[in-house]
């Protein structure tokens, strides 16, 4: 009896279904458009000012400086104070931010509470009110003489607060306009990321004779870590590329207490048209926002390890 055996497969090659070759330029055909705008509109104008950043203009001529626009801004005293000042806001303001949205995805996330489609909706109004307008409310609100922050202080006896003329104060209004507008956003997050937990895990907390805060503390905060990570970080960026909100209030004063890295950009390259100086501050922000999103993400993954 004659024993057959299985062609080796092995030997055979393997060739791609004629359709999916067919396919491939239809592919780029549809991937092009965006590809070009993409090169067009991010890569070439990130690449144009990198190297930007490494010339200087004399008379209308460019010349190449090397490092010497980096080396600048050590010595310069408004850049380092406008990384001081971002710095103070950042520590203070996201932090109670990140907080009270904490504590109010908390309370809308509760069976008790109702319209709760309601609140969660008026919470994140602000999120979607533009940048400039919210911030020209604020500057009337907070106008020192007539303004209707200092006409309620007077009202119950407290003295007017010179809001946006005095350094500490400004830095103040500045945290308060961010909170507000911001808050409600990271709030919806947060309480995307408790819907997501199962009710089960909370009745278990209860059996094993945990109370609400031990609760939230072992059992549900652990598991939002990284959703509150996610809110750390975007927060963070948000606060470093700083622009609108203290254009619109304070110019970045007074004494250049509200100055941003950002908004110093934008006088050097837009009002001293030094744009070579100015994409090298713009550099230094996005290597920044890079350094400290990695060491927020390394301290968040220490600790989740742990």
């Amino acid at each position: 009896m004659a024993v057959t055996t299985a062609p080796d497969r092995a030997a055979t090659p393997v060739r791609a279904p004629a359709h999916r070759v067919r396919r491939r330029p239809t592919a780029w055909i549809f991937a092009g458009p965006a590809a070009a705008l993409f090169a067009l509109f991010f890569a070439y104008p990130l690449g144009a000012s990198l190297l930007q950043s490494f010339t200087a203009e004399d008379a209308g001529s460019t010349r190449w400086v090397g490092l010497d626009q980096y080396r600048r801004m050590i010595d310069d005293p408004v850049f380092l104070k406008s990384l001081v000042n971002t710095g103070a806001i950042l520590i203070v303001q996201v932090p109670v931010m990140i907080g009270l949205a904490l504590v109010l995805a908390v309370l809308l996330n509760q069976s008790w509470l109702r319209f709760r489609g309601t609140w969660r909706a008026l919470y994140f109004l602000p999120a979607v009110t533009t940048l400039v307008a919210y911030a020209v409310v604020f500057q009337v609100l907070l106008k020192t003489d007539g303004g209707l922050v200092n006409q309620m202080l007077g009202g119950v006896g407290i003295g007017e607060i010179d809001w946006l003329n005095s350094p500490t104060w400004a830095r103040i209004s500045l945290i308060l306009s961010l909170t507000w507008r911001w808050t409600g956003y990271n709030t919806v997050i947060l309480l995307a990321g408790l819907q997501a937990i199962g009710k089960e895990q909370y009745e278990a907390a209860a059996i094993d004779g945990a109370g609400t805060l031990s609760t939230y503390a072992r059992v549900i905060l652990p598991q939002l870590r990284p959703i509150v990570l996610f809110c750390v970080i975007t927060s963070t960026i948000g606060t470093l590329q700083l622009f609108d909100e203290n254009y619109v209030l304070t110019k970045g004063g007074p004494d250049d207490a509200t100055l941003t890295p950002v908004l110093y950009l934008y006088r050097i390259g837009f009002q001293q048209f030094d744009f070579g100086y100015a994409a090298a501050i713009a550099w230094v922000v996005v290597l920044l926002i890079a350094a400290v999103s990695a060491l927020q993400y390394l301290a968040f993954g220490r600790e989740r390890r742990r």
